[in-house]
């Protein structure tokens, strides 16, 4: 009995590149949350704080004006994921430890999980789902989806957000001073060396 040859078997399908990218570019919008929700859904959520408590935040996210008055102990990661709906932004060690919480204020990373909401009036917030959108990602979400720089996808916002704020920071041009730069993000499945790759991709315009 002759055994079967599936290169023999003369049904078309797609190369396992091909294969790979679509489960990829499914993954990177599963571990950012995409779509978008609707404006409804991100109606900052009521807190209810004591009387004399009680803080008012007004702040810019992702280009959108919010105003809250919530508890002065709220993170900015707790604000983000439970009063605006915005669930991209993951919550890891909330000991700013893993770095999956990073989002950028007024252009430069921050841990949210160790900043306070209150504190940021009148400051700009981007998080992982004003970086880009599906048939429009941004450079870092492209190169992330060439290279498999995830695995299970949950420190991938965290980790895209960093390295797109490594881009306008002083970093020298070898992988040992990217991954020094990306320390503070920690990716549990080990895809180290495939993010590095992505982030080089980029820095080099290729």
């Amino acid at each position: 009995m002759t055994e079967h040859d599936p290169s023999k078997s003369g049904k078309p399908g797609p190369d396992r590149r091909t294969v790979l990218q679509t489960i990829g570019a499914a993954g990177i919008a599963t571990a950012t949350n995409w779509p978008t929700p609707s404006k409804a859904d991100m109606t900052p959520t009521k807190t209810t704080v004591s009387a004399g408590y009680a803080v008012e935040t007004k702040l810019t996210i992702n280009g959108k004006p919010y105003s809250a008055t919530i508890d002065p102990r709220t993170t900015l990661l707790d604000f983000l994921r439970e009063h605006v709906h915005l669930t991209g932004t993951k919550k890891g060690c909330d000991h700013g430890q893993c770095g999956a919480c990073t989002v950028h204020v007024d252009g430069r990373r921050v841990n949210s999980c160790l900043t306070f909401a209150g504190a940021l009036t009148g400051r700009e917030v981007t998080t992982i789902e004003g970086l880009g959108e599906p048939g429009n990602l941004h450079p870092m979400q492209a190169a992330f989806v060439e290279h498999d720089g995830y695995q299970c996808g949950y420190c991938t916002s965290g980790q895209i957000m960093s390295a797109v704020a490594l881009m306008k920071e002083p970093c020298g041009p070898s992988d040992a001073e990217v991954r020094e730069l990306m320390s503070g993000n920690i990716c549990r499945c080990g895809a180290y060396q495939n993010i590095v790759a992505a982030i080089q991709q980029v820095r080099q315009g290729t």
